[in-house]
């Protein structure tokens, strides 16, 4: 007779107790239960159970202390750890001493049973880590909403690795912040993180600044100049929106990424590289791509693991939490306290901000140096925010740019592109967007191009810059009528 897998829980909350009871029970488990820490670890040592689930914070000790106990005596073992904390530190330590995966309360049963099944199929063996000295009181991200549960997630599981990492965002959601996690949490945390912007710097001087340049590379380079995978070596180089990257510095960056190895400008001794590589962009890379302007090789390179930041519209819950974060941190650095009414936090969880996280930040800072009470009001916030609402809306009929321009011709592209993007998300389609965009404009486009042509195919291909079959199988896709006029 099978002996089915008992599963061991630790929890002081007595209703998720019941809960994982019943649940596992129905899966086909044995369940044991305690509220102590104490009992979870008799257990253990007893040999008994097969997968363990914790809780963080139990009356006699925290969970996380447990787990390399766990995994030194028992290394076959999984162990599941459960939080109501929901901080990266959390996630991130949990990996780091051993725990087969980390579950945010509240949690979806569905998901744990999932863990469970592939846990015991696939026992964890990872040896317990020495956690990182990251400080608990300065957290590099905040949030407890499920998608930035996610990212933590990733996060932790990318800590023993030096896999290349592709972050995107709107400007202001907080990449940089992201690759700062990454390196501080990692295994190369020892090492510099070196960060480089490629929008800001000059794309003549690009490929210098990456790889260093010797004495006499070309005019002005009076001495040896050390580049930014030099510095970063041992640790980690952010390239920052790696979209605007010039051609040819791609085409050395995909070198450098195939063969571990970079020379300087100048220079012919090659350097063996030894930096982990973290790249974000706010930008479409895939887009880029089809329009030429980013190598599609370069791309998969550095497309390893890809994170996606979620902007601040997409976690309202956290706004108050960054808010408060922001006004302690302001605090700290010796602007007088402030604390918002509960009305002016509702009021900041109901504006979309376009400038994301950084434009809340820089709120939160210039209210509590400017405002003379103590208590920042929802009077005070809808001023803020109604002044903000009137510089990003758009400008009226009589300011609107001239006609035949290439900012009229933008703001019409803009309007229409807002509408199919409304209808989408009202209709819940994903996917699509791209799609019906380039149509609504293609089939215009085609249609002027054959008018001007006079309905000459081989012309309007020309034209247009495209293959003759394709003219020909977007005029049927878009269902153009084609007259052939002569005179």
């Amino acid at each position: 007779m099978t002996t089915l897998p008992t599963i061991l829980i630790a929890d002081d909350d007595r209703s998720i107790r019941t809960v994982l009871t019943q649940a596992l029970g129905r899966s086909g488990y044995q369940v044991r239960t305690t509220s102590s820490a104490a009992t979870l670890w008799r257990w253990v040592e007893d040999g008994e159970g097969d997968l363990v689930i914790t809780d963080v914070v139990m009356p006699d000790e925290n969970g996380l202390d447990l787990v390399p106990r766990i995994k030194r005596i028992r290394p076959e073992m999984p162990v599941l750890v459960m939080s109501a904390q929901s901080t990266i530190l959390t996630a991130v330590q949990s990996t780091q001493r051993g725990a087969f995966e980390y579950l945010p309360k509240p949690f979806d049963l569905g998901e744990l049973l999932a863990i469970v099944d592939r846990a015991l199929k696939q026992p964890a063996m990872q040896a317990p880590a020495e956690p990182s000295g990251a400080p608990e009181d300065n957290l590099p991200l905040i949030g407890r909403s499920a998608a930035m549960q996610e990212i933590y997630r990733v996060i932790a599981r990318l800590t023993t690795t030096d896999l290349t990492v592709m972050i995107t965002g709107e400007s202001g959601s907080g990449k940089e912040l992201v690759a700062r996690a990454l390196h501080d949490y990692g295994r190369r945390r020892q090492g510099p993180f070196v960060a480089i912007n490629m929008a800001a710097i000059p794309r003549e001087l690009i490929e210098s600044e990456l790889f260093g340049h010797e004495r006499g590379a070309f005019t002005g380079a009076a001495n040896r100049h050390v580049g930014r995978f030099e510095q970063a070596a041992g640790g980690t180089l952010f390239l920052d929106e790696i979209g605007d990257m010039p051609p040819e510095a791609q085409t050395r960056l995909l070198r450098v990424l195939q063969e571990g190895e970079f020379t300087t400008v100048g220079g012919r001794q090659p350097i063996r590289a030894n930096a982990r590589i973290v790249a974000a962009t706010h930008r479409d890379l895939r887009v880029l791509i089809r329009s030429g302007q980013f190598r599609e090789d370069l791309f998969y390179r550095l497309n390893v693991v890809p994170i996606r930041l979620p902007s601040l519209r997409e976690r309202p819950g956290d706004i108050p939490l960054l808010a408060q974060h922001f006004l302690n941190r302001a605090q700290a650095e010796g602007l007088p306290s402030k604390t918002l009414a509960p009305e002016a936090m509702v009021r900041l969880s109901q504006y979309r901000w376009p400038g994301n996280v950084r434009e809340l930040e820089n709120l939160m800072r210039r209210l509590s140096a400017l405002v003379p009470q103590s208590t920042i009001s929802e009077e005070i916030i809808e001023a803020e925010l109604s002044d903000r609402a009137i510089e990003d809306a758009p400008p009226p009929a009589g300011a609107e740019p001239p006609p035949d321009t290439p900012q009229a011709l933008e703001r019409v592209i803009e309007r229409h592109v807002a509408r199919l993007m409304t209808e989408a998300r009202e209709a819940g389609e994903d996917g699509v967007l791209y799609d019906r965009v380039l149509a609504a404009f293609e089939a215009p486009l085609i249609r002027l191009v054959l008018g001007e042509t006079r309905g000459n195919q081989i012309r309007a291909a020309a034209l247009l810059g495209l293959n003759r079959n394709t003219l020909r199988k977007k005029i049927r896709e878009h269902e153009i009528g084609v007259t052939r006029r002569v005179g």
